[in-house]
């Protein structure tokens, strides 16, 4: 009778540990994203300077330290763009922003249906190929801040949709022959959709 006991416990324990570690999500979130930018092109140098807005390819990684609060590091490619002056094109260049944020998850609304975010964290971009006309050029490095707020919708036990909004504060200097003739604000929102995947 002892015997049976005994494994009958050991036999809940095992199911009951079990059971907890499906209901437990893993640490990790994987997500790719379509993200369009959207510049602010603020200007103060008086040429009117602008680049195009465009969709963006995007990665990112999470890692949940606790059940509500991640870091997420967000990765794409160099991306080009095109610099006009009032309209006319004068230039280009690529710009890389990785983005680093700390998460506040919420608990889920409507059952588990949504499940909503906010971040902050700090943003470097580094400029690259830059084509301008002689004489012109700018800043190659640029560290600003980043906000962000976002809703993951389950598909399945690891797969979700996902919605994300940054503002993420990118400027450069620029300079004509040598001097520093004012700041170019970047300062995009980008606006993501794309599929997550917890593990």
């Amino acid at each position: 009778m002892k015997k049976q006991v005994i494994a009958a416990a050991a036999l809940c324990g095992l199911l009951s540990g079990t059971a907890f570690a499906q209901t437990v999500e893993g640490p990790w979130l994987v997500r790719a994203r379509a993200v369009h930018l959207d510049s602010a092109n603020g200007d103060s140098t008086g040429l009117g300077l602008a680049i195009n807005n465009k969709w963006i390819p995007e990665v990112d990684i999470s890692y949940f330290i606790t059940p509500k609060v991640a870091v997420e590091l967000v990765l794409t490619v160099p991306q080009k763009h095109t610099l006009t002056s009032r309209g006319t094109t004068i230039g280009s260049f690529k710009h890389l922003p990785p983005t680093l944020t700390a998460q506040y998850h919420f608990d889920p609304i409507g059952s588990g249906a949504f499940k909503p975010y906010v971040g902050a964290g700090i943003n470097y971009t580094r400029f690259s190929a830059v084509s301008l006309p002689p004489g012109v050029d700018i800043k190659r490095s640029s560290w600003g801040p980043a906000l962000q707020v976002g809703v993951d919708i389950p598909l399945t036990k690891q797969l979700s949709l996902n919605f994300d909004l940054k503002k993420v504060y990118i400027r450069t200097d620029v300079s004509a022959g040598g001097a520093n003739i004012g700041t170019f604000k970047a300062d995009p929102t980008l606006f993501g959709v794309g599929l997550g995947w917890r593990f």
